[in-house]
């Protein structure tokens, strides 16, 4: 069940992880609706804001913005490490009873929070997701990608998955202790999360226009995306890599009875079209299969390499001096361990 903190302030009740990659021209408008929500609730908070190696001026006004907003912490990664990276970081040194991830682009509204909070509080549960109600603003094509995407994991993962659910979820301190014990090596965390089972609600919204800047998931991404959470939480397609073998077998066998009457009539000289056909079908699909075979063994390979996901430049909720990435005395746990070679690091 849901930790009940009592809401006081000095008391980090909420914590909110953004992870952040470039998004100077979205700052200001996340701030100025962000602020006003939290500083509503009456409880401690604190907002873990992961600058995910950003190359525009999103350091720069991050530290300008916590001049006047000493709830604002700030993590520094070292490089781009990628989303789920990142908003793994903050995961990890959050500090809240209850901890909110949201992306930078306010396409999730911050206005939603109190009653993700409240409907935890109220029901005990251990997970909010953010459920999108309406995605008008996307384009028909995206609907129909993400319609196909969510549909694919339900069938893959089971129903647990809330369709249309995003990275904007509220955490029990409970269920983000399980997520950081989990030793997954990729983490896609809409797949993760719902696999825990733990008492989770829903909150519905309306996905908003992108407040500023440009999105950091285009189709390429999202095609990355949905290969991780397909190979890292299923065996299926290994299991198609059989199928298309049989399939591949059951063909080779009508041409084989097509060749064998071919030659019994005399009919021998036009089997360059069959046979160039089973040559090509074999080759395709004897590729398909070690290509869906070599996926699952460079997961194992990057497995036994055990880079961290990330490593931290600095965190200004530590005191000066500190060696960032460090896990001793009272420091955070060491970084998760997901392997840089297949994290997808953003563009």
């Amino acid at each position: 069940m849901a930790q009940e903190v009592d809401g006081t302030h000095g008391t980090t009740v909420l914590s909110v992880v953004i992870p952040m990659y470039n998004e100077e021209e979205a700052l200001p408008a996340l701030v100025n609706r962000l602020r006003p929500v939290l500083d509503g609730l009456g409880d401690g908070y604190e907002v873990v804001a992961v600058d995910d190696g950003s190359r525009d001026r999103t350091a720069a006004l991050l530290a300008a913005f916590r001049l006047g907003w000493p709830e604002l912490r700030v993590i520094g990664l070292r490089r781009n490490s990628g989303h789920q990276a990142a908003l793994t970081a903050g995961l990890d040194r959050a500090a809240g009873a209850y901890v909110v991830s949201l992306d930078a682009d306010c396409q999730d509204p911050p206005e939603k929070i109190p009653e993700m909070l409240a409907l935890a509080r109220e029901q005990g549960l251990d997970v909010v997701y953010g459920v999108r109600a309406d995605r008008s603003s996307d384009s028909a094509f995206k609907r129909w990608t993400a319609g196909g995407y969510y549909r694919l994991l339900r069938r893959l993962a089971g129903p647990s998955v809330p369709a249309h659910a995003g990275d904007f979820r509220l955490l029990s301190r409970a269920a983000v202790d399980a997520l950081k014990a989990l030793p997954d090596q990729q983490r896609v965390y809409r797949l993760l999360v719902p696999w825990l089972g733990f008492p989770s609600g829903q909150v519905s919204y309306e996905r908003e226009l992108r407040s500023a800047g440009r999105t950091k998931y285009p189709l390429g991404r999202m095609i990355l995306l949905a290969a991780d959470s397909i190979t890292g939480f299923s065996a299926a397609p290994l299991r198609l890599a059989t199928w298309l073998g049989g399939g591949a077998f059951v063909v080779c066998l009508g041409l084989l009875v097509y060749t064998l009457t071919g030659y019994a009539l005399g009919h021998t000289v036009p089997g360059w079209t069959s046979l160039l056909t089973a040559v090509v079908f074999i080759g395709a699909v004897q590729l398909v299969c070690v290509g869906l075979l070599g996926e699952y063994v460079a997961r194992i390979y990057t497995a036994v390499q055990n880079r961290p996901s990330y490593y931290v430049g600095h965190d200004t909720a530590d005191g000066p001096g500190d060696s960032a990435g460090d896990s001793t005395g009272e420091r955070p746990p060491a970084p998760r361990s997901v392997p840089r070679s297949r994290t997808r690091a953003e563009p």
